[in-house]
């Protein structure tokens, strides 16, 4: 990676639906798709309004005749020619990611999709479904895994320096939305609204980022049942909740807490990732993603940090620069698009096998966010009771 060499043989012909004009994350989804050369924009329906969407996409360099009104039109125009989209990314509030990743799957179009995947496990099981009679990529954008420490946090705990993991202890919690800012910000309006962001905020926006780094970092432990008491601090988002904490009970004995929240004043980020075992722990931190803290029961602690030799090899393998030189966000998430792209092209050549062992947040993780956040209601929404996950 550090040498810039492109491991596919071409660039994959890419659309986007949503990431027009204002949105929060539509340039990081371009910058990190392109940023290799393993994806090149060709297409788009930027905005639901479709002469905005169209300008914003001859800004991009676009043809025009290829900046679409919607969802529908793009995939029907993009399917019949023989230069048409190879994948798309959904850049669109969680209401409509089923409908949009259901009709790109239909069309014979790779997807990849924000988080939430779905509303619900059923809908997420659908796309499954489709996908694999189909031969099709669905990715997630869980863009802190592609990280480099949180690969040598994997290798920690595969090669046993932690021992026999007994706690999980997780938190996203910032303090951006203490005050009712969707008031005056219809980006994050729609968040706050079950309509559009579905049954939950903060469980589902944020909580599912720690959630999946802990199952890359200890793939072995699954959740027995959960307990999970959410809030809503500003009365107007009730339902939803703007804070939550969750305990869960892992099979085989180990124990999981996750803090959530947008109501954390004063806190940027504050997402976190400690696992504790028997003989030693480790911490990540997003605010500082170039660093793992490793602590040895009996030894000073001690900071890795990227880029550096005595790291396990498969952390390096996504090196972009030397060590002593932060890489950030859109590194992470252009490793991710640089796996979404080794995977597309092996479905593609028929080849599932060459990528069998390739680490990266596909259906299965989408399908185990959303199974989690129901299992999270469902328990608040009985007071706060423990409920076995299913």
């Amino acid at each position: 990676m550090i040498n810039g060499e492109r491991q596919t043989k071409a660039a994959i012909r890419w659309a986007m639906v949503g990431g027009g004009k204002g949105s929060q994350i539509g340039y990081i989804h371009r910058s990190a798709a392109e940023r290799d050369r393993y994806f090149q924009l060709v297409a788009g329906a930027f905005d639901l309004d479709a002469a905005r969407g169209r300008a914003f996409g001859v800004e991009l360099g676009l043809d025009p005749d290829r900046c679409y009104a919607d969802y529908k039109a793009i995939f029907a125009a993009e399917s019949a020619r023989p230069d048409g989209i190879r994948a798309v990314s959904i850049a669109t509030p969680n209401n409509t990611h089923y409908e949009i990743s259901k009709a790109a799957l239909e069309a014979g179009i790779h997807v990849i999709c924000e988080k939430p995947l779905t509303f619900t496990t059923a809908e997420a099981l659908d796309l499954q479904r489709i996908a694999e009679e189909r031969n099709l990529l669905v990715g997630v954008t869980y863009g802190y895994s592609g990280y480099q420490m949180i690969e040598e946090a994997a290798r920690l705990v595969a090669d046993g320096t932690l021992g026999e993991i007994r706690l999980v202890n997780l938190q996203f919690a910032h303090g951006f939305h203490n005050e009712a800012v969707e008031d005056a910000n219809p980006a994050i309006r729609w968040r706050v609204d079950p309509k559009f962001a579905g049954p939950s905020y903060v469980l589902g926006d944020l909580a599912t980022h720690p959630l999946y780094l802990a199952e890359v970092i200890c793939p072995e432990l699954k959740i027995r049942r959960l307990m999970c008491a959410r809030q809503s601090f500003i009365a107007s988002r009730a339902p939803l909740e703007d804070n939550a904490v969750t305990l869960m009970e892992y099979e085989g004995g180990a124990f999981g807490t996750l803090w959530t929240s947008a109501v954390n004043a004063g806190a940027m980020h504050s997402q976190k990732v400690r696992i504790v075992g028997s003989k030693a722990s480790i911490e990540w931190w997003d605010e500082h993603p170039n660093q793992l803290s490793l602590e040895i029961q009996g030894e000073p602690p001690r900071l890795l940090d990227r880029g550096m030799g005595y790291l396990h090899p498969e952390t390096s393998g996504d090196d972009r620069i030397s060590g002593g030189h932060p890489e950030g966000l859109f590194e992470a998430w252009a490793n991710l698009y640089y796996r979404f792209a080794l995977v597309i092209e092996a479905l593609d050549e028929g080849a599932p096998d060459r990528v069998a062992d390739l680490r990266y947040p596909g259906i299965e993780a989408g399908i185990e966010g959303v199974r989690w956040v129901e299992n999270c209601v469902r328990s608040a929404d009985q007071g706060g009771v423990w409920v076995d996950y299913s």
